[in-house]
């Protein structure tokens, strides 16, 4: 962000200032720190999220403008993390924890299931946790074994979980600020390979926050994903115009709950789709959307939903991940298999 643009946006004067080009982890920075100015009862916290400011600097120069007792580090023990979440939020705070990596927040799971979903139900409603769970997810910056995983089928499955997945700057600004707004606890999957990718946020609108998008339209094929995949399929449906298939692709970003009506919406028009996620294929997320789109538009589909996703295997090491991960090939490939299936 340019030092006059941060000037300007910081007086608030007029709709054009608030336009600004920035990375993921910059929109994300200021969306905390006006969380933090707008709410006296909001703390962030977690390992290393203090003075360094996190390892990827999502939470940088926060606790010397907030102060040590909103911003703090914690001990290596995620349980510990997420059960002070709770204990905060049943004393009236709006707690929002970092899991430093994915792969940490295995640890953890019990305090999230067993006490952050269900203590608004077990409490009658008289408890509930306005918890916003950040978790850096996802593959693509080539971490060893436990700092990329793609739990988002995991914690969709929780009653009692949101769970959302920013793809862009814009949406990662205004979804952080709009999940910390909410109630109810929320899972909040950042897209760690796309830290550093840069984009327009426009501060003073937001939009629709509360479903997926439309991120390109398109006539002969709907590609549906989210977080990191949603940046690989607009390649990819940029490489497929050039022979003449006209791909949309569908941002999903709440994976829980999904927004079903713009599946049918986008697929009842196209007639096809390809479902395309990180996560291993068996019980993943993809299983979900294609059922939900068979629902929805049996009578019209022309093939069955195809799903491009990782392999049934543990998360790889970073040496094998661009195996792993569906790349370009991989998800022209199921597209093609999707406009060449002829009914038997």
């Amino acid at each position: 962000m340019s030092e006059s643009t941060t000037a300007t946006l910081e007086a608030g004067t007029t709709t054009e200032s608030q336009r600004t080009h920035i990375s993921m982890q910059q929109a994300l920075n200021r969306a905390l720190d006006e969380i933090l100015s707008a709410d006296p009862k909001t703390v962030v916290f977690g390992e290393d999220c203090g003075q360094l400011g996190g390892v990827f600097r999502i939470t940088d120069g926060l606790q010397a403008k907030h102060g040590e007792s909103r911003v703090f580090d914690t001990p290596l023990a995620e349980s510990g993390i997420l059960g002070m979440s709770v204990g905060l939020a049943m004393a009236g705070f709006h707690p929002i924890p970092e899991v430093q990596f994915d792969g940490f927040a295995y640890p953890a799971i019990n305090q999230i299931v067993c006490q952050i979903a269900r203590m608004n139900y077990r409490s009658r409603g008289k408890l509930p946790m306005p918890i916003t769970l950040r978790v850096p997810s996802f593959g693509g910056i080539r971490a060893p074994e436990h700092h990329g995983e793609s739990l988002e089928a995991l914690f969709a499955h929780v009653p009692g979980l949101k769970v959302v997945s920013p793809s862009d700057p814009h949406d990662a600004y205004h979804l952080l600020k709009y999940a910390a707004s909410r109630p109810d606890p929320v899972i909040f999957m950042e897209p760690k390979s796309r830290y550093w990718q840069k984009g327009d946020v426009d501060t003073s609108d937001g939009g629709t926050l509360t479903g997926a998008r439309i991120v390109r339209p398109g006539r002969h094929l709907t590609l549906v994903a989210w977080g990191a995949m949603v940046a690989r399929c607009l390649q990819v449906a940029e490489l497929a115009a050039e022979d003449g298939i006209d791909v949309e692709v569908l941002d999903l970003r709440w994976l829980k709950p999904i927004d079903a009506q713009a599946l049918a919406t986008s697929v009842g028009k196209t007639r096809r789709a390809v479902v395309v996620h990180e996560a291993p294929l068996t019980s993943g997320l993809g299983a979900e959307v294609a059922q939900l789109i068979t629902q929805s538009c049996f009578d019209t589909l022309k093939a069955p939903v195809e799903r491009v996703t990782g392999f049934d295997v543990p998360y790889p090491s970073g040496d094998l991940e661009d195996e792993y991960i569906p790349n370009i090939d991989r998800i022209l490939l199921g597209i093609q298999r999707v406009l060449e299936y002829r009914r038997g």
